[in-house]
């Protein structure tokens, strides 16, 4: 067979095609068109890492996107969401300092700021003084804010639920997080 006689993929020499007939295939999907392009256009690279992390950075912008309209429905977004689960996950009295908030949430005080604002104009959470510290405050959830971040994480956990469930069983969700804490572990 010479060159001219080789098989051409069309994702490989058609950028428009990278998604079309993909979708549904076993084992191929718009990830796959476009290490193909790569593949063709640059031989000698390795795109193994690109397709895992493309695969991985496609997954948490569509389950972000899904998870962020529950979180509508209880009127916040994934910010203020994640700013009531700190504080929830924190334990009763569900109560913390804006700068151990603004730490765990890798944020700057003035990014934090907006959101407390909005959060307790909502009556989710309220500022009080610190009692042991006159120049500090506590962040504190208040019972609304409790019962929304509840009702809140049963939603977003449904939905991730069941997208991971309609694909995997629960051992290969189990293998799939046991792989990912290990890439992880190695970026930390």
């Amino acid at each position: 067979m010479t060159s001219s006689d080789t098989p051409v993929d069309p994702a490989a020499q058609d950028p428009e095609a990278v998604t079309e007939g993909t979708e549904g295939t076993e084992g191929k999907d718009a990830v796959d068109a476009i290490a193909r392009q790569w593949n063709a256009v640059r031989p000698d690279l390795d795109t193994v890492p690109m397709t895992a992390y493309g695969r991985i950075y496609r997954i948490s912008r569509a389950m972000g996107d899904r998870v962020e309209k529950e979180y509508r429905e209880y009127g916040i977004n994934r910010g203020e969401f994640d700013v009531l689960a700190t504080l929830r996950r924190s334990g009763d009295p569900y109560t913390l300092s804006p700068s151990r908030l603004s730490a765990t949430l890798m944020l700057t005080t003035g990014g934090m700021t907006g959101r407390l604002d909005r959060l307790e104009r909502a009556g989710l959470l309220t500022r009080n003084p610190d009692p042991h510290d006159r120049r500090g405050l506590r962040i504190t959830l208040t019972e609304r804010g409790l019962g929304l971040v509840d009702e809140a994480v049963t939603a977003g956990v449904r939905v991730q639920s069941a997208v991971l469930g309609s694909a995997l069983t629960p051992a290969e969700a189990d293998e799939l997080n046991a792989l990912l804490r290990k890439v992880l572990s190695a970026h930390e």
